[in-house]
C-alpha cells in the first residue's frame, strides 16, 4: 500500500482539508465584506468599496490635499495625559481673553447656556482642536469665525488651558426624585448598537473611556447636545476625523438623539 505523508497534497485527506478550510474562508470574507455591507442600510448611500472597508474598520480613500470635499482636520492630537498642567501664566492670559469675548455665549465661569456649550472644565485638547477647526472654517460659524479669525495658536491654546482649569458646573437638567435614566439612552451610551454600526458613546466620551479631542458631554445642555447631533446626522457639521460621529449619529432616531441628550444634560 502506497501512503502518503500526512502534509501533502498527495494526501487526499489533507487536500480535502485544506481545500475546504479555504472555501469556508471566501465564502465568510464574501458575506462579511461583500454581502451583509451590501445589504445593510448602517452605511447609508456609500459605495460597495466604501462599505467594504467600512466593515473591515479601514479609509476607503486617504487625503492627498487635493480633494474638492470637506478636508479633514489638520489638528494632530496627543492622547490625554494626566501628568501635564498648564502654567499660570496660561490661565491667566486665557482667562482675560475669554471674559472679553467668551463669556457672553458660554457663560462666565463655564455657567450652562441653551445654545452654546458649557466650557468650564472641558479638556484642552478638546477646547483647542474645536477652536482651530472653527478658525480654519472646518467648522463653520459665522460668530466663532469673526471671534478668533485674528487670534494666534499659543491664544487658542491658552483659552483652552484656562477653561481645562475651572470646575465643572452643575448638570443643566436635573432627573426627578425616584427616577430613572431612559433605558434606552443608558443602552446606547454603554453598549451601542453594534447591529446599527453605533459604538457606544462611552467609549470615547468618557465613562468607559476617554480617546483624544473627544469632549466630556456631562451637564452641557440638551437642546444644545441634541443639535449636534443633528448636524453631525445631516453632514452640517463634518469636522469629525474619519466621520466617527457622522456615522453614530446617521442611525440614530430622533427620539434616540433626544433621549442621549437628556441622559447626558443630567450627567454630572
Amino acid at each position: 500500500m502506497n501512503e502518503h505523508p500526512l502534509f501533502s497534497l498527495r494526501n487526499p485527506w489533507f487536500a480535502w482539508s485544506v481545500g475546504g478550510t479555504v472555501a469556508l474562508a471566501l465564502v465568510a470574507i464574501l458575506i462579511g465584506f461583500v454581502w451583509l455591507p451590501s445589504a445593510s442600510s448602517a452605511f447609508g448611500d456609500l459605495g460597495l468599496w466604501a462599505r467594504i472597508c467600512g466593515a473591515a474598520g479601514v479609509p476607503s480613500s486617504w487625503y492627498s490635499g487635493n480633494a474638492t470635499g470637506h478636508v479633514p482636520s489638520d489638528v494632530v492630537v496627543l492622547p490625554p495625559g494626566s501628568s501635564s498642567r498648564a502654567a499660570a501664566d496660561s490661565i491667566g492670559r486665557g482667562a482675560t481673553l475669554a471674559n472679553q469675548h467668551c463669556s457672553m455665549c458660554h457663560g462666565v465661569l463655564g455657567t450652562v447656556q441653551v445654545t452654546a456649550p458649557a466650557l468650564a472644565g472641558q479638556y484642552a485638547d478638546v477646547t483647542y482642536k474645536e477652536l482651530r477647526d472653527f478658525q480654519s472654517g472646518q467648522r463653520p460659524s459665522a460668530v466663532m469665525q469673526a471671534i478668533i479669525a485674528a487670534r494666534s495658536d499659543q491664544d487658542l491654546r491658552d483659552l483652552a488651558n484656562y477653561y481645562a482649569s475651572l470646575e465643572r458646573p452643575p448638570a443643566a437638567e436635573k432627573i426627578r426624585a425616584g427616577a430613572q435614566p431612559d433605558a434606552t439612552a443608558v443602552r446606547l451610551v454603554m453598549q451601542g448598537d453594534p447591529a446599527r454600526n453605533i459604538a457606544p458613546c462611552a467609549a470615547c466620551h468618557g465613562q468607559l473611556d476617554r480617546k483624544g479631542a473627544a469632549p466630556w458631554l456631562g451637564g452641557q445642555s440638551a437642546d444644545y447636545l441634541a443639535a449636534q447631533l443633528r448636524a453631525f446626522a445631516s453632514g452640517a457639521r463634518h469636522n469629525d476625523i474619519n466621520e466617527q460621529m457622522r456615522n453614530v449619529a446617521r442611525q440614530m432616531t430622533e427620539e434616540e438623539i433626544d433621549s442621549v441628550a437628556k441622559y447626558y444634560a443630567a450627567l454630572q
